[in-house]
Order: structure tokens, then sequence, then C-alpha cells
């Protein structure tokens, strides 16, 4: 949308809540440390992928061993690899001890199967320097116990990377979904901390 020269219409901001922003990898560092927190479990997110993208939900195992991505598969470049890279993209406090999970040899077709997979308009990590550097100023929210935090950690730096404005709101108490807590009966500290925080940001903002 940011390269639509035909919209009349800009966004003036993006302001994102634990967002999803790419399914080649997930053992990212916080798939693999919150594989099994609640509320969003790693296999959740690749069933998610599967259904919103329109694909056979035979592959989800396939998505959990990342063999979708596997280097054996041409549709993925290393262009294209190195804009999830999270060895590269992330801070030594989030990268702690995990390795990446890359295979050589996997299935084969499956992006072919699944274009969706490696379009920016579902995964905007993957989208060129160029492309985001044509977006608004960004929030990004991340939580540490959330599959999703590496997604909107890296997709932030990619961001300032390309000389767009953002704010980085971390929670290290936060789980995903956390915001939903900020009132009774279900109230919790970092609920009403995240939702302060983020209609602050949009107050001065929008």
């Amino acid at each position: 949308l940011s390269s639509d020269s035909s919209l009349k219409v800009k966004f003036k901001t993006q302001a994102l809540i634990y967002p999803v922003l790419q399914a080649l990898d997930f053992h990212t560092p916080s798939y693999q440390q919150n594989q099994a927190v609640p509320i969003l479990y790693r296999p959740y997110m690749a069933r998610f992928w599967l259904q919103y993208l329109g694909a056979d939900s035979a592959l989800e195992p396939l998505l959990l061993v990342n063999n979708h991505s596997s280097l054996d598969q041409p549709a993925i470049s290393a262009t294209t690899r190195s804009k999830l890279n999270w060895t590269a993209l992330l801070p030594a406090e989030r990268k702690k001890n995990f390795k990446p999970v890359v295979k050589k040899k996997g299935s084969p077709g499956v992006v072919d199967k699944v274009p969706g997979l490696i379009d920016v308009r579902a995964a905007p990590l993957l989208a060129e320097q160029g492309v985001l550097g044509k977006t608004p100023k960004a929030y990004v929210m991340t939580c540490e116990f959330d599959v999703l935090r590496d997604d909107g950690l890296m997709y932030g730096r990619r961001l300032r990377d390309a000389g767009v404005e953002v704010t980085s709101d971390h929670y290290e108490d936060g789980f995903h979904g956390c915001m939903v807590f900020a009132n009774l009966p279900m109230m919790s500290s970092v609920g009403q901390r995240s939702m302060r925080n983020y209609i602050h940001w949009l107050d001065q903002n929008l």
C-alpha cells in the first residue's frame, strides 16, 4: 500500500500489537522459548497461517519443522532469507542460546502450493528495504512470553534501518493477548500498562 501511488488516502501511522509478520521460520528464539506458553501455542500459528492463506491443513507438520523454508526451496532467495535472519536482527538478550533451525532438504514445492508464504501483503517482514522506508511511523508492541515476539522485534529493527521512526514497547512480563486484561474482572498490571501506553502513543501521534 505504501508503494501504491494511486491511493488518495495514505496511512498516518502503523500501530501494531504483538503482530504476525512472517511464516517462514517457526523456530525463532521466541517460537522456541514460548512454544508451549498459553494462549498462543506454536502449532496454532502454523494452523492459523494455513487457514488464512486458504491452504491445505495437512501442511501443518511441514511448517512446524521448517521443511517449507528449507534451503532447497528455489522460490525462497537468499535475499528473502536475510530479511528474517534473527541471528543478525535480534539483540543478544533475545537470541540467548537458541540455534537456528534451517533444513538443507525439506518438502519440495510447498511455497509453489502456498505462494502467500512469501507475499509481503501477508508477511510484511519480507518487504524490500525501499518499500519499508515508505511506510509511516510505527508503534510496535511485543511481549517476552509470546511466540510472535521476534517477528515484532525484527520488524522494528528493519523499519529503523529503512529510516522509519519506530517506538518499540516491549513488556518483559507480557504475554500474547495481555492487553485484553486491562479491565475487571480479569485485570492485570501488564494489561493496564500496555493499554495505557498504547492509547497514549495514539493520542500523541494521530
